[in-house]
């Protein structure tokens, strides 16, 4: 004898299968979440490798010059840049040096104070600007270097800020000549970058910084010479 499907017995059958669906967005999310974790690992890999790179590319050793130029720029900051620069100045590197990013406080006077051995140096040949950041320091670079006609100039600043400084003042400089000087701190000198905290916290802050400063020069290489025109 036939068995006869009662229509509960149907309208059973026919929730069971419209109640399946709703698993196919528990996947979707699944594979969602996984592929953020992925792109997540992904990206934290490559700041580690660009770190590292990054890291390689700093000079570890202080390098005697055996080239001259138009100019020399110090960006200010550390304790021994600017008197680096003045040196570079007095041994005849440069004609003239602008020291960028000058507090109100350092002028010709208080130079020559602490560099009196400089003083005629000092007080014919040196420059100031007021700029407040790297950006800053590399437009008033470009302002100086046209005004005096320098095609080439040697960039004075510490060894990790060298990349920055070098990328910013390219980008407003593109036709000049740049020869790096970076100088040591006597903390790096001391003692390795993974060894101290606070210079460790130094570079990958410094890192981070070029990495920007890197990707906008990239996405409009043309900002620099429209900027400041």
């Amino acid at each position: 004898m036939p068995m006869v499907r009662s229509k509960t017995d149907g309208d059973a059958g026919g929730m069971a299968r419209s109640a399946a669906p709703p698993r196919a967005p528990g996947r979707v999310l699944r594979r969602v979440g996984w592929t953020t974790i992925a792109l997540c690992a992904g990206s934290a890999l490559l700041l580690a490798l660009g770190f590292l790179w990054f890291i390689w590319r700093l000079p570890a050793d202080e390098v005697a010059l055996d080239r001259s130029a138009d100019g020399i720029v110090v960006l200010t900051g550390g304790a021994s840049r600017i008197a680096d620069a003045i040196e570079l100045l007095a041994a005849g590197h440069g004609r003239r040096l602008l020291i960028s990013g000058a507090n109100r406080s350092t002028n010709t006077g208080e130079i020559s104070r602490l560099n009196p051995e400089f003083e005629r140096v000092v007080r014919c040949c040196v420059d100031f600007d007021r700029s407040l950041n790297t950006l800053g320091n590399a437009i008033e670079t470009r302002r100086w270097a046209e005004r005096r006609g320098f095609r080439s100039l040697i960039v004075v600043t510490s060894s990790y800020h060298m990349p920055r400084a070098m990328a910013e003042i390219g980008h407003q400089l593109p036709d000049v000549a740049l020869i790096p000087h970076p100088v040591l701190s006597d903390r790096m000198r001391a003692e390795p970058w993974w060894a101290s905290g606070t210079t460790m916290k130094l570079m990958l802050s410094e890192y981070l910084k070029y990495m920007f400063a890197y990707i906008r020069i990239r996405l409009n290489p043309q900002a620099g010479a429209s900027a400041t025109g």
